[in-house]
């Protein structure tokens, strides 16, 4: 939370809160539930790729031991017919499903193909057993002891600091043939253009020579997932949702799908190019005139760090630090890494009953703006703008409220327009309607302008401002 307040690398922090919400991991789950150090290093991740390659990206999170950890792939077994093991096919399935290519073949726009009318599925139950089978035989990278079960206690978390192996040499020497499936083939991806034959990885019998070790055998397959098709417009269309709108147009999808799969120079994945084509397409840099379903509903995470970051927010503790920040999940329906299930907080195809169903449209945010999430988010922007501001200074040195910097708007209490134009600019990027400014100045109007030392105008303004259906859907 203070490196998207108070880093100077803004972009970066926002698209990589972006792929938080694709390639899910969450402390919800009970094997990293108050692992700090790990989730941290997970995100760091995310955000040393952001504007990397996202073939990159699915390595490093298939390597990362978070993922492992959450999804299961962690210690993943070959087949043992004998002792009723097979391996584990979650992180198989997810990252297929969530991470890549989707459930159904996509043209470039992100439109279904169509086979009889009805879609054309990506892959099936052999597909994931192909892939599980390769997720087989991982362990901690950086292991002080030789057991495939326990790795021994890590200092600080260091643990999952590392990738992780197959490792060999230096006693692990029969861990890979032991625990990693070499033998049979195994049923990846098939499509046109596919480097392997018919998408098949083949069985690998004569184990150590004369064949890939684990590490090669999950790139080939990272490679062949990637090859795919699909993935550009599945991800572009993704990460189009997240930063600019819940209903891109094919065309929009199609403009950057095609960027993924060339930045210009024949490099397949490039996220700055891709970030840098969402960010610029004509769909994002201009204001729909109409009912076109253009937009998004701002998620209250980024809602609280657009207020922190517009009023200049300090603590005199030198960190981000606030009751509700400290147990987010108690008073905002949301926060890295914090989703309930792999499927993020809200489904990117979630509709809502009423207009947005009749319109054929999808509104994911609105999945978790509920009647019990908008009354919470309201009481803490209460707080927040009334009493958490330097208006009101600590008296307790153990007091740890974040506080906004009000003192520029204070200035403009006796000049509604001027303020009401600043609030514009910092919080809804001009877009305010007349209508929405007449009503506002209205109300603004009717507090004395010294009430509580001269903040009041400026509390209210900026709690109806935030409150209003204009602002809490960005477009």
């Amino acid at each position: 939370m203070s490196r998207a307040l108070y880093g100077n690398d803004q972009l970066r922090q926002r698209v990589a809160f972006a792929l938080s919400e694709i390639l899910v991991t969450s402390d919800k789950a009970g094997s990293l539930g108050g692992e700090t150090y790990a989730l941290a290093h997970y995100y760091d991740i995310l955000a040393n790729q952001s504007f990397g390659n996202y073939r990159e990206v699915l390595e490093q999170v298939s390597l990362s031991p978070v993922m492992g950890y959450y999804l299961t792939m962690f210690r993943n077994r070959k087949p043992d017919v004998a002792n009723n093991i097979r391996p584990d096919e979650n992180y198989a399935r997810e990252i297929m499903q969530l991470f890549s290519i989707g459930l159904v073949q996509l043209n470039v726009d992100g439109t279904p193909v169509l086979s009889g009318g009805q879609p054309v599925p990506t892959y099936n139950q052999e597909t994931i057993r192909g892939f599980a089978h390769v997720f087989t035989g991982w362990v901690w990278g950086n292991c002080a002891v030789r057991d495939y079960e326990w790795c021994g206690p890590g200092a600080d978390g260091a643990q999952w600091f590392a990738p992780m192996s197959n490792p060999q040499g230096n006693g692990w020497d029969n861990l890979p043939l032991t625990y990693h499936a070499y033998e049979g083939n195994k049923q990846l991806l098939n499509y046109p253009g596919v480097a392997l034959p018919n998408g098949v990885m083949l069985a690998q019998p004569t184990y150590p020579a004369n064949t890939q070790t684990p590490r090669q055998n999950m790139e080939t397959a990272l490679d062949n997932l990637f090859g795919h098709p699909n993935v550009a417009p599945f991800i572009s269309k993704l990460l189009i949702q997240r930063l600019v709108s819940s209903n891109p147009s094919p065309a929009y999808v199609g403009r950057v799908a095609t960027v993924f799969n060339n930045n210009g120079s024949g490099v397949k994945g490039d996220l700055r190019a891709v970030v840098r084509a969402i960010l610029m397409d004509p769909e994002a840099r201009t204001v729909p005139t109409d009912a076109s379903g253009r937009g998004k509903l701002r998620e209250p995470l980024l809602r609280l760090t657009q207020y922190w970051r517009a009023t200049g927010a300090t603590n005199h503790t030198g960190r981000l630090r606030d009751w509700f920040v400290h147990w987010p999940g108690n008073y905002v329906p949301q926060y890295a890494l914090g989703s309930n299930t792999v499927f993020n907080f809200f489904l990117p195809d979630y509709v809502p009953p009423g207009e947005a169903a009749l319109a054929g449209l999808v509104a994911p945010e609105f999945q978790i703006q509920t009647d019990n999430n908008v009354v919470g988010f309201s009481n803490i922007l209460d707080g927040l703008t009334r009493y958490q501001h330097n208006g009101n200074p600590p008296t307790d040195p153990n007091d740890t409220y974040t506080r906004a910097n009000l003192a520029s708007l204070r200035l403009l209490r006796n000049n509604v327009d001027a303020l009401l134009e600043r609030i514009d600019v910092l919080l809804m990027s001009g877009q305010m309607s007349p209508h929405m400014r007449t009503v506002l100045r209205s109300y603004i109007l009717t507090f004395n302008p010294e009430s509580e030392g001269g903040y009041k105008r400026v509390e209210e303004a900026l709690w109806m401002v935030m409150m209003s259906p204009e602002y809490v859907i960005e477009k």
